[in-house]
């Protein structure tokens, strides 16, 4: 399984699994566009390090994945700098951790623009590219757990993860003819920068922990090989489906 001659796109490319995710597919061959919207000297960061490593193969591009313009920007990067488009990782994200009652029109503005319209247009706009140059593609969406399993208290990262869910299940039978699969990635608990407050406090990940079967966090870089694993042939029969990245978390039991 190989990626060499793809050209990826990963939005919210410069900090935690976006991270991961570009550095592991890097380094199985392909070629990156990565998004950014904050801090620009990670991406910078990260640049610097894959070109120490001898591969010219990654840019970055500033991009408000909230905004179909950007999102058409980074399309256009993908393909002027490398000349098509073969893999488009939705990874993108953010939460406000409210709940129902608390959740502003403002947080909810912003949840759902950045998880799940994002998703919608990044879809829509790199199959187009996909269908005009032909081959197929793949479109991977970085959800979570909970677009399957309720987290009281962050209600609208839920209902953009839910959206997510069936983005894939429904556009992934559209574009199934067109050679183009689209599968979701479902973390569990990772240890990235908006876990960060969780990782802190040793009581919360001391319960974190015994709630997962294998017994810790996942790292960015398990999220990034499987993420990897679907772009390439081996997941060349995935489509319209999830795979659950969260050692067995969504299936733990208190044994009652």
């Amino acid at each position: 399984m190989t990626l060499e001659g793809k050209v990826a796109i990963v939005t919210g490319g410069n900090s935690g699994i976006g991270k991961a995710i570009v550095l592991e597919l890097v380094a199985q061959g392909a070629s990156v566009v990565i998004d950014w919207v904050t801090h620009p000297e990670a991406t910078d960061e990260l640049e610097q390090q894959l070109h120490a490593l001898g591969d010219d193969k990654v840019t970055g591009v500033e991009a408000d994945v909230s905004k179909v313009d950007d999102l058409e920007k980074l399309v256009d990067a993908a393909v002027s700098t490398f000349g098509r488009l073969d893999i488009m990782v939705n990874n993108a994200g953010v939460e406000t951790r409210t709940d129902v009652l608390s959740t502003t029109e403002e947080q909810y503005d912003f949840v759902l623009d950045v998880n799940l319209k994002s998703a919608f247009f990044g879809t829509q706009l790199a199959a187009k590219q996909m269908i005009a140059q032909g081959g197929g593609g793949a479109i991977i969406n970085i959800s979570s757990v909970h677009e399957d399993w309720p987290m009281p208290g962050n209600t609208a990262y839920c209902l953009s993860k839910g959206g997510a869910r069936m983005l894939t299940r429904t556009a992934g039978q559209e574009l199934g003819p067109h050679g183009i699969r689209i599968v979701n990635v479902g973390p569990g608990a990772v240890a990235t920068p908006i876990n960060t407050s969780t990782m802190a406090d040793p009581e919360k990940m001391k319960t974190l922990d015994a709630a997962i079967p294998l017994g810790r966090m996942a790292q960015p870089e398990e999220i990034a090989s499987v993420v990897a694993f679907l772009g390439s042939d081996g997941g060349a029969y995935l489509n319209a489906t999830t795979v659950f990245v969260d050692g067995g978390l969504m299936h733990s039991s208190p044994g009652l």
